[in-house]
C-alpha cells in the first residue's frame, strides 16, 4: 500500500491497492478507507484512473456518512457474486497482512462495500416502504371501520411513549447516581494511595514521597544518593545491576515504607505526538485500537506495533470538524522492560511508568503561585536531555536541542570567573535552536512566551544563566524550584539545603502521581496521566480488588450479620407453616417415586432414539466417493504439516485442525487441496497461536490452523 492520498478533510484515504486472488494478480485500481461507527470500511473504486476514483469513493463517503448504505449492504452480498469475490480476495489478502505480523485474522471488524456503479439493480422498494408504514403507526387497516378499535391502538402507543420516557428518565438517574458514587470511591481510593517517586539519572538517584492536606502538599520522606559516572557511563540500562543496588540503598536510607513507585524513562527513549483522527466516541476509538488499524494509518513507526508500550488519551473532540486530537505516547518495550527490571531488583513494584518531560510539567502545574502559566515553558539543560516543553491547550510540544557530547562537556565545566570561546559559542547555538522553537510556537498559535523555567542537573547551572540571557533578551528565565510551594518539614530541610533546587523536579513530579482505578483521572489533562506499563490494567484491577475488599469489609460483616439475624428470626415462621405442608409427605412421596421412573424410563427412551437418529443421518450412498476424498486429502499434507483432528459433517464438508511449523506451510496446504479433483474449494477458517505460545517468542513455534474443505459430492 502506496501513495496514501487524504480526502474529506482527512477522513477518507484513497492508495492504490494490488488485488491477489490465489497468489495471482487479478487487478491494480485506488481503494477508499475510513472508519465509521467503529469499524474500518474498505472499498474498490475499480478504477485505476485517480480522477475518476476520486469521484466513485467519495460518492461511497458520502452516501455512508449518511447512512444511505446501512439498508443495502446485506442485500449485496447475499445477492451479488462479484461482491462476494471481492470479500474474498480483500479478506484473504487481509489474512496474509496479518499472518506475516504474527497476528489473529479479525473478518467481522473489517468492513467491505461495493460502489454505486457495480451494484445490481434491485426490485422497487414501494411495498416494502408501505409495510414500514404500517409498522410505524402500528395500525390495522382492515379494521378501520371500527373506530374505538383505533382509538385504544392510539391509547395503547401512546402509553408505550409514556413508558420509555420514565425508562429514559430512570436510567439517567441510575447514570448520576453512579458517577457521584464512583467519583467519591475514587477520591477515598487516591486520598489513601501511597506512591513514592523514582527519578534515576547518571549522575543520581532521587526518591521523594508526598502527602496531600486539604491546603498543600508535605515533603514526607526525600533522599539523594550520588553515583559513580564511570560505572554508568555507558547509560543506566547497561549499568542495571549497579543502579539497582544503589537504588536499593537509597530507599534503605529513605526509610519509604511502601513499595509501590512511580518511574521515568529519558525523552530519548520514547515517541511523542498529537495526532488528528476522525470524530469517533470511546467505544469506536476502543474498537479500532484492537484491529491496531488506528495506529498504522495515524502514527508511522519504523517497527511492529507489538514492540511498543503505547499510551493514549483523546485531548480534544472537535464536532464542527468532525475530528478529535489524541496524544500518542510510546516506548520500546526492551526500554519499558529494562526500566522495571531495575526497580523490581531493588524489591520494588513499578505502578507508573511517566516520560522525564511530562514529569516536569506535573510539578511545574503544582507549583501553585506561578501567575499565567499558560505564558511559561519548561527548559531541561543538562549532560544527558535537553529540550524545550510547552504545553498549549492541553497540547505537548517538545522541542530537541541537539549538543554534541563534546558541548554538553564545555557547559558542564564552565565557570562564571573566566571568559570562554568555547562556552559562548555553545550557548549561542543552544539559542539560536531555542528561538527558532519559540518562534515556530508564536507563529503558529499566536501566544507568546514570556518566561522559560529551567531544571538543570549541572552545578553551574547559575553561572551559566546569565549567557543565556545575552541571547534571549526578550524572555525571563530562572531556575525553577519546585520545593517553593511544598510544606518542608524540620527533619527534611537539611536533606534539601542546595542551591540548584530544580534537580528535584523530576521525582516531585512523580511524587504527585497516583494511580487511578476508579477513572478519578478520566478528564484529567492526558499529560498528568501517562502511564507506559504495559501490565497496568492488570495493575489497576489488583489494586481495585485490594480497595474494595478492605473499604467493603466493614459493611460486608454488618451485612452478613443482618441477613443472619433476618433468616433465624424467618425460620421461627417457617416451621410451623412447614409441619402443616409435611402431613401428606407419605402420599407425595409414593406418587414422586411412580412419576419418576416414568420419566426415566422415557428418558432413556428419549436418547435411544436420538443416538439411532445421528447414526441414521451419517448413512450415505457415496461413502466410497468420501473414501477417496479423504484419501487425497491426506496425500496433500505437507510434511511440516500435522492433524490434531478432522470433522466430517457426512455431507461435503470436511473441517481440518492441526499445527504448522510456518505461514508457508498452511499456504502450501490450501494449495495441494485445491489442485485435487474431488476437493471443490479448500480456505483457511481461522489461525491461532496455541496456548504456552506468545508474540514475542520465536517464529519457529508452531501455529495452529483451521482449514474448511468442501468436497464434489
Amino acid at each position: 500500500m502506496t501513495n496514501i492520498i487524504s480526502t474529506k478533510d482527512g477522513r477518507l484515504h484513497i492508495y492504490v491497492r494490488q488485488d491477489k486472488y490465489k497468489g495471482k494478480l487479478k487487478s491494480e485500481n485506488w481503494v477508499g478507507r475510513t472508519f465509521h461507527n467503529g469499524k474500518q470500511k474498505v472499498i474498490s473504486s475499480g478504477t485505476t484512473d485517480l480522477e475518476e476514483a476520486k469521484v466513485i469513493l467519495g460518492k461511497w463517503y458520502d452516501d455512508l456518512i449518511a447512512g444511505k448504505l446501512e439498508e443495502n449492504s446485506t442485500n449485496n452480498e447475499k445477492n451479488d457474486e462479484t461482491i462476494e469475490t471481492k470479500v474474498e480476495t480483500e479478506t484473504f489478502e487481509k489474512s496474509l497482512e496479518d499472518i506475516n505480523d504474527n497476528q489473529t485474522v479479525v473478518n467481522d471488524r473489517i468492513d467491505v462495500q461495493t460502489p454505486e456503479k457495480e451494484k445490481i439493480k434491485k426490485p422497487s422498494d414501494k411495498p416494502a416502504l408501505d409495510e414500514k408504514k404500517k409498522k410505524i403507526f402500528n395500525l390495522d387497516f382492515s379494521s378501520l371501520k371500527n373506530f374505538s378499535s383505533l382509538k385504544d391502538k392510539f391509547l395503547l402507543k401512546k402509553k408505550e411513549s409514556n413508558t420509555n420516557k420514565s425508562e429514559k428518565q430512570n436510567n439517567k438517574r441510575f447514570s448520576n447516581f453512579k458517577k457521584i458514587f464512583s467519583e467519591k470511591i475514587s477520591k477515598a481510593n487516591v486520598a489513601g494511595e501511597e506512591i513514592a517517586g523514582i527519578d534515576i539519572s547518571e549522575d543520581s538517584i532521587k526518591i521523594a514521597q508526598l502527602t496531600k492536606t486539604e491546603s498543600n502538599w508535605i515533603l514526607e520522606k526525600i533522599s539523594l544518593r550520588l553515583l559513580d559516572k564511570n560505572k554508568t557511563a555507558d547509560g543506566i540500562i547497561n549499568s542495571k545491576d549497579y543502579v539497582s543496588d544503589e537504588l536499593k540503598l537509597a530507599m534503605d536510607n529513605s526509610k519509604i515504607a511502601t513499595t509501590n513507585v512511580a518511574i521515568s524513562i529519558p525523552v530519548t527513549s520514547a515517541i511523542i505526538r498529537v495526532v488528528t483522527s476522525p470524530l469517533m466516541t470511546d467505544e469506536e476509538l476502543q474498537k479500532a485500537i484492537e484491529t491496531d488499524s488506528l495506529w498504522e494509518n495515524l502514527v508511522q513507526l519504523t517497527d511492529d506495533l507489538n514492540e511498543y508500550s503505547i499510551f493514549h488519551q483523546v485531548i480534544s473532540r472537535n464536532n464542527k470538524m468532525n475530528t478529535m486530537e489524541i496524544l500518542f505516547v510510546a516506548s520500546k518495550l526492551s526500554d519499558v522492560n529494562s526500566y522495571s527490571s531495575i526497580v523490581k531488583k531493588a524489591g520494588l513494584n513499578p505502578v507508573i511508568m511517566d516520560v522525564k518531560c511530562f514529569t516536569l510539567k506535573n510539578a511545574f502545574d503544582n507549583a501553585l503561585k506561578i501567575e499565567n502559566k499558560a505564558n511559561n515553558a519548561m527548559l531541561e539543560i543538562g549532560s544527558e536531555d535537553n529540550y524545550l516543553i510547552v504545553v498549549h491547550e492541553n497540547i505537548p510540544i517538545i522541542t530537541d536541542i541537539f549538543l554534541r557530547p563534546n558541548e554538553k562537556e564545555i557547559l558542564s565545566q564552565h565557570s562564571g570567573n573566566m571568559q570562554n570561546d568555547d562556552t559562548d559559542s555553545v550557548v549561542r547555538r543552544y539559542c539560536m535552536q531555542l528561538k527558532q522553537a519559540l518562534n515556530d510556537y508564536e507563529s503558529k498559535y499566536s501566544s507568546k512566551i514570556n518566561n522559560i523555567k529551567i531544571v538543570s542537573s549541572l552545578n553551574n547551572i547559575e553561572e551559566l544563566i546569565p549567557l543565556f540571557r545575552k541571547n534571549l533578551l526578550n524572555t525571563g528565565l530562572q531556575v525553577f524550584d519546585p520545593l517553593n510551594e511544598i510544606q518542608i518539614p524540620e527533619y527534611n530541610k537539611e536533606k534539601i539545603d542546595i542551591i540548584n533546587k530544580s534537580i528535584y523536579t523530576s521525582v516531585l513530579g512523580l511524587a504527585y502521581r497516583k494511580l487511578d482505578v476508579f477513572g478519578y483521572y478520566k478528564f484529567v489533562t492526558a499529560v498528568k496521566n501517562i502511564n507506559l506499563l504495559p501490565n497496568r490494567e492488570a495493575l489497576k484491577r489488583q489494586t481495585k480488588m485490594k480497595f474494595l475488599s478492605g473499604f467493603a469489609m466493614k459493611g460486608l460483616v454488618g451485612g452478613i450479620a443482618a441477613i443472619y439475624i433476618f433468616l433465624i428470626g424467618f425460620s421461627f415462621f417457617q416451621i410451623g407453616a412447614n409441619k402443616n405442608k409435611l402431613v401428606n409427605e407419605s402420599n407425595i412421596q409414593q406418587e414422586f417415586n411412580i412419576i419418576n421412573k416414568e420419566h426415566q424410563q422415557m428418558t432413556k427412551l428419549v436418547k435411544d432414539m436420538e443416538k439411532a437418529l445421528k447414526l441414521g443421518a451419517m448413512v450415505n450412498s457415496n461413502q466410497k466417493i468420501t473414501y477417496r476424498a479423504l484419501a487425497q486429502i491426506t496425500r496433500s499434507v505437507p510434511q511440516r504439516v500435522q492433524f490434531t483432528n478432522l470433522n466430517y459433517n457426512g455431507a461435503n464438508e470436511i473441517m481440518i485442525t492441526g499445527l504448522a511449523f510456518s505461514d508457508q506451510d498452511i499456504i502450501n496446504f490450501i494449495s495441494n487441496l485445491n489442485s485435487k479433483d474431488l476437493v471443490d474449494q479448500a480456505s483457511l477458517k481461522a489461525m491461532n497461536v496455541p496456548q504456552g505460545q506468545n508474540d514475542l517468542q520465536s517464529a519457529n513455534n508452531k501455529k495452529g490452523f483451521t482449514i474448511l474443505c468442501k468436497l464434489k459430492i
